[in-house]
């Protein structure tokens, strides 16, 4: 490093400029290869390559269609999951909240962590070693710092992520409800009341359309109606979902009628809405206190006061 801007140094005449190229050219070049190392894996996961290693190795296509990253998280997945099952099971539920199903979910999240605990203090380390005017110290901070963002990062995206879904199952499932209501009392049964119901919502409300579909298919694959309920409840983590789930399971269990059933419901849900609703205004006017002290009380005395204040002083400079 020291004999490369040496050799800067000479042809720019200038220390500190030579470090500033040095830098640059090191950006240039990490740059030019991450585009290598993107265009290498636009390559190999061509769809003509692909379908070629389908027809000539069907064998060797299944194989390979999981891709290098895929084969290494499932090979190496025990290494990355925590000993106790608890946690296991914790994560393994959020991730579920936020969406990932599909089995090496868990996995990839830990190898995702365990990676930027390890990598981003490494990246943060020997980047800032090349930057002028930090001492060594300051280096082990930031390197501390970025070990703390990897360890807490993955956590809060996914708290964000899971968040953000239920916000959007919860502004589709009155909707969904209404729906559900028109198709029960209008002689459909639960299974095609659901069909429907995800089938109208596929446009407006796709990750809620995607569930009540699930639970559908679950039912034609032979799982009781109430298990496939509670399955839903279980996957989204709505506390509205979770009181269908148990109101239908009820109906299901007593036979009672599930129009009805879910006509009150439906209104019941209207009330809560409208009661979460008031709650939320009653709230306005003790949260408004804060910015109107510290915002716009200073101003208003100091448009209202400002004046005589300065009236006073320049009458105490002249006398």
């Amino acid at each position: 490093m020291e004999y490369v801007i040496g050799l800067l140094d000479t042809v720019i005449q200038d220390r500190q400029m030579a470090q500033y190229a040095f830098i640059g050219l090191m950006a240039v070049a990490v740059f030019c290869l991450a585009l290598a190392g993107m265009y290498l894996v636009s390559t190999m996961f061509h769809p003509v390559r692909s379908r070629l290693h389908n027809v000539v190795a069907p064998e060797a296509a299944e194989a390979q269609r999981d891709g290098p990253v895929s084969s290494f998280m499932r090979s190496n997945a025990p290494r990355f999951l925590p000993k106790k099952e608890g946690d296991r099971n914790r994560t393994r539920e959020r991730l579920i909240h936020a969406g990932f199903r599909n089995d090496s979910a868990l996995a990839n999240f830990y190898a995702i962590k365990t990676l930027l605990i390890v990598g981003l203090p490494l990246a943060v380390f020997f980047g800032l070693r090349w930057v002028p005017g930090l001492t060594t110290i300051e280096v082990v901070q930031a390197a501390a710092g970025a070990m703390l963002v990897g360890a807490l990062g993955p956590n809060y995206v996914l708290a964000k992520m899971i968040e953000r879904r239920k916000r959007r199952l919860y502004n589709g499932f009155p909707d969904a409800l209404d729906l559900l209501v028109v198709c029960t009392e209008a002689g459909y049964g639960l299974k095609p009341a659901l069909q429907r119901v995800a089938d109208e919502l596929v446009i407006g409300h796709p990750e809620l359309s995607e569930e009540l579909s699930l639970v559908n298919s679950e039912m034609r694959a032979g799982v009781d109606r109430v298990d496939a309920l509670k399955n839903l409840a279980d996957r989204t983590g709505l506390e509205e979902i979770g009181g269908l789930v148990a109101l239908l399971s009820q109906s299901l269990r007593f036979g009672t009628s599930i129009a009805e059933s879910l006509r009150i419901y439906s209104e019941e849900f209207r009330d809560k809405r409208m009661q979460r609703a008031e709650e939320e205004a009653g709230k306005v006017s003790t949260k408004m206190v804060f910015p109107l002290v510290l915002c716009m009380f200073p101003a208003f005395f100091v448009v209202a006061i400002g004046p005589a204040v300065v009236g006073l002083l320049d009458h105490f400079q002249v006398y």
